[in-house]
C-alpha cells in the first residue's frame, strides 16, 4: 500500500456533496499527501480542480483520473493507484458496486456516505471476503448516516462498564435541507422494500451475531419523552444496523447490548404531518410514473445554499445505562447532510490512510476500523463529541 501512486482518490467529486468533500480535503490533507481527483468528465473535473486551486493554489497541479462506473477496467485502474479511495456516486445501488468490486480485489481501503440497506448488505454478501483476504477495509456510511450514531455510541459505551448490560437511546434533534442525491436514494429505497428485506434476510444468516452476547435494535412504536416532553419517533434509517454491528464485533458493548434511536420532535402535528408524507412517498414509490414524477423534483447533483447550510445544525444525545452507570453524550455539529458529512467522510479517508487504527478487514463499521482515532479527528475538526452529564 507505501508504493502506491496515491494516498486518497475522490470519485465523483464534481457532484454536490463531491466537490465539498473535495474541498475540505483541499483545506485539511497534511503535508505530502498524495490525493487525485477521478470521474468520468475531464472538463468538469478541470472545473473543480481550478476552484481547489483557490483554496491551495497547489491543486492546481492535482492528478486527474478518467474512471466511470460503466468501466471496470478504469475502476480498477484508479483503485491500484490509491490507499484508499472516497466516493460520493450515488445513488450507490445503482452505481455503487463496480467501485466497491474493484478497491475489494485490489486491497484497496474504501469509504463512502450510504444510507441505503441494501446496498450495504449486497456489498457484504458479494465483496466482504474477497476483502478480507486481500486486507481491503470496506467503510460504509461514513457521513451522516451513520457516523453520529455508530461512534457516538462508541463513545458512550466506552465510559460505561462492559461487565454488565448496556443500554443506549439516541435522540436526533436537527434542522436542515436534503439534497438531490439523498431523495433519490430514499425513493430508491422506498420502491424496493421486498427485495431489501429478501436482501437483509440473507445477510443475517451470512453474519450471524455473537453467540455469547444478545445485541437488539429494536424500533417500538412513537412515544413521549417524559424528562422533555418531546415526541420519540423511530427512524426507519440504516444507522442501527451499523450501531448493531459495531456492537457485535466490540465486547466493548457489554454482556447484552440494546439500542433505540428516534427522532425527537416538538409537536405531536409534526410527527403526524412528517409520518403522512413518508407514507405518501413509500406507496408513491411503487408506482414507476409516480416514481419518475418525483424523482423530477430534486435531481442528483442540487442541494443546498451556502447560507441554508450556514443555518443549519444538528444534535443527537445519548443516554447510556449500565451496571448501576448512567452517562449522557452528545455528538453534534453544523449542516449535517453536506458540509459535515463531506468533513466527516474526509476525515475518515485520511484517518485509513495517516492513522494508527485497529488491523481490521474486510466490510466493517467506523467504530470498528476507526473507533478512537476518528472520534479525536472529528473533535479536533470542531465536532462535539463530550460527556454532558454522569
Amino acid at each position: 500500500m507505501s508504493e502506491r501512486e496515491y494516498d486518497i482518490v475522490v470519485f465523483g467529486a464534481t457532484g454536490f456533496t463531491g466537490g465539498l468533500t473535495a474541498e475540505y480535503l483541499a483545506a485539511h490533507v497534511p503535508d505530502g499527501c498524495r490525493w487525485a481527483l477521478a470521474g468520468r468528465n475531464t472538463a468538469k473535473l478541470q472545473a473543480v480542480r481550478e476552484r481547489l486551486a483557490a483554496i491551495d493554489p497547489s491543486c492546481a497541479d492535482l492528478p486527474l483520473l478518467q474512471a466511470d462506473v460503466t468501466d471496470a477496467a478504469s475502476l480498477r485502474a484508479v483503485a491500484e493507484s490509491a490507499r484508499v479511495v472516497v466516493t460520493t456516486v450515488g445513488p450507490y445501488l445503482h452505481y455503487g458496486e463496480p467501485l466497491v468490486a474493484a478497491c475489494a480485489e485490489a486491497g484497496t481501503d474504501y469509504v463512502d456516505l450510504t444510507g441505503e440497506p441494501e446496498f450495504v448488505d449486497r456489498m457484504y454478501l458479494a465483496h466482504h471476503d474477497r476483502a478480507r483476504r486481500t486486507g481491503a477495509r470496506l467503510v460504509h456510511a461514513c457521513g451522516l448516516d451513520s457516523i453520529p450514531y455508530d461512534l457516538g455510541t462508541y463513545f458512550t459505551v466506552g465510559r460505561l462498564p462492559d461487565d454488565a448490560p448496556v443500554t443506549v437511546d439516541a435522540q436526533i434533534r436537527a434542522n436542515a435541507d436534503f439534497s438531490g442525491g439523498t431523495y433519490a436514494s430514499a425513493l430508491t429505497a422506498f420502491s424496493r422494500g421486498r427485495r431489501m428485506a429478501t436482501v437483509a434476510k440473507r445477510r443475517r444468516a451470512a453474519d450471524p451475531r455473537p453467540a455469547d452476547r444478545e445485541i437488539r435494535t429494536p424500533a417500538g412504536p412513537p412515544t413521549r419523552d417524559a424528562e422533555t416532553g418531546r415526541w420519540l419517533v423511530p427512524m426507519p434509517t440504516l444507522d442501527p444496523q451499523i450501531v448493531g454491528r459495531s456492537a457485535a464485533a466490540l465486547p466493548r458493548y457489554g454482556t447484552s447490548f440494546t439500542y433505540r434511536q428516534s427522532a425527537a420532535m416538538k409537536r405531536l402535528t409534526t410527527l403526524v404531518a412528517t409520518g403522512a408524507g413518508l407514507g405518501v412517498l413509500a406507496v408513491a414509490a411503487q408506482i414507476p410514473p409516480l416514481r419518475d414524477a418525483l424523482g423530477k423534483l430534486r435531481k442528483p447533483g442540487d442541494g443546498p445554499s451556502a447560507q441554508r447550510r450556514a443555518r443549519s445544525w444538528f444534535q443527537v444525545r445519548f443516554t447510556g445505562h449500565a451496571g448501576g452507570q448512567r452517562v449522557v453524550t452528545e455528538f453534534a455539529g453544523g449542516d449535517p447532510g453536506y458540509d459535515e458529512t463531506a468533513k466527516m467522510l474526509s476525515e475518515s479517508a485520511m484517518c485509513l490512510a495517516f492513522d494508527d487504527v485497529p488491523s481490521t478487514s474486510g466490510q466493517v463499521t467506523t467504530a470498528v476500523a476507526m473507533g478512537d482515532p476518528l472520534v479525536t479527528r472529528l473533535q479536533n475538526a470542531g465536532m462535539r463529541i463530550r460527556v454532558l452529564d454522569e
